[in-house]
């Protein structure tokens, strides 16, 4: 009889488990104050920066990467999918999800190099120069 409560219960743990994992990616909570402010600084860092982007074979002016990486986030957001710096980068700033081709970022007449590369490398800058300043009172 112990065995056959035993089977029993499996289907139900599994099922319970499976729609917990489900419900685990649909609750999830929304991004950190900081977390939106690295994400934004990324955007407009890349904005600012006068490189271009390129993006399924053609060259776009960085205030046009900015135009773009937004409507990207906006996406994300709504999906509950760009809860960090990271995420956004990898979900959304990495490569074209129509294609899957990898975007990349040429500065001046320095090689290109994937866009991941850039903003991964430009969101240790800022950390790092977050850290290096002390909070205001």
């Amino acid at each position: 009889m112990t065995s056959i409560r035993n089977i029993l219960r499996q289907p139900i743990a599994s099922a319970w488990l499976a729609l917990t994992l489900l419900t685990a990616g649909a609750a999830q909570a929304a991004p950190s104050a900081a977390a939106e402010r690295e994400i934004q600084q990324l955007v407009q860092a890349l904005g600012r920066s006068g490189c271009q982007f390129e993006r399924n074979g053609s060259w776009y002016d960085s205030a046009q990467a900015q135009e773009h990486l937004q409507k990207k986030l906006a996406y994300l957001r709504k999906r509950d999918l760009a809860d960090t710096a990271e995420l956004f980068i990898e979900r959304g700033a990495s490569q074209s999800s129509l294609s899957g081709k990898p975007y990349h970022v040429r500065c001046g007449k320095g090689p290109a190099m994937t866009a991941a590369s850039w903003l991964q490398a430009r969101l240790v800058q800022l950390r790092a120069a977050a850290r290096a300043t002390p909070p205001s009172p």
